[in-house]
Order: structure tokens, then sequence, then C-alpha cells
């Protein structure tokens, strides 16, 4: 799986991450004040460049925002696994933002284990994800 990865520091919860992304996913990190990575990331999942994007940031929430702002990207804030797992499978999510201050090392790479496992949408959702598309007119 192709993995655009990016934070905007560095601990040990970032590097558990890392880490375990480097195990079995072949992973591009972006650079960039952590609006700019955020955005790099969304753009590289909705070309194609990657399949997903990690991102990390001290709350997780401003990187969602910034990635959400490209269109196709559908970046969602997880602190579980079970929430990781249920934005891939009942919202179609493909880029996870976490907090690198807030989550314990573990518990992070819980939450992205859970998120990359969903290989697809739950079929019964495909209505509602589509309305999550841009609005008509």
């Amino acid at each position: 799986m192709r993995i655009a990865f990016a934070a905007d520091d560095s601990n040990e919860c970032v590097e558990a991450v890392r880490a375990f992304l480097a195990k079995d996913h072949e992973v591009t990190a972006v650079e960039g004040d952590w609006p700019v990575m955020s955005r790099r990331v969304a753009e590289a999942v909705v070309a194609g460049r990657a399949d997903y994007g990690v991102l990390m940031c001290w709350t997780g929430t401003g990187t969602a925002i910034a990635a959400n702002k490209v269109p196709g990207a559908r970046a969602a804030t997880v602190a579980d696994a079970w929430t990781a797992r249920g934005a891939r499978l009942w919202n179609d999510a493909n880029v996870v933002a976490l907090s690198l201050k807030r989550l314990a090392p573990d518990v992070a790479v819980e939450c992205v284990a859970a998120f990359l496992a969903v290989p697809e949408p739950d079929p019964d959702e495909a209505a509602n994800i589509a309305l999550l598309g841009d609005p008509p007119g």
C-alpha cells in the first residue's frame, strides 16, 4: 500500500507510526508547515499517487481541516481504533489525522492499523458516502 505521511513535529508517537508504516508499506514523507503538508498529502491521495494519507499534528484537527479543503479528500480525526475503522468503513475516509501530543504511541499505531485494515467501505453506506461529494449547483 502506498501511504503519504506527514507530521508537523517529531516525538515517540510519530516515530512509532512511522516505523509501523515502514514495515509493510511504501511511505512517501511529505514536509512543510502543517497546512501545506496536509494539502500535499490529500493531493497525493486524490491524484492516486498514494492509496491513503496519514497526518499527525498536535491535535490532529488542523491537519484534517486543511486536508479536507482538497476536493475528493475525506480526512477524519481519530483517537481510537474503533473510530479509525469506522471512518474507513462508514465514511470512506482516505486520510486519517491523529494527535501526536494526546495519543500514546501504541494507540496511534492501533488507529493507523485499524484504518488501513479496512479494504473497502461498507456497501450499505454507498448512498450516504455519495452524499459526501460536492453539492450540486
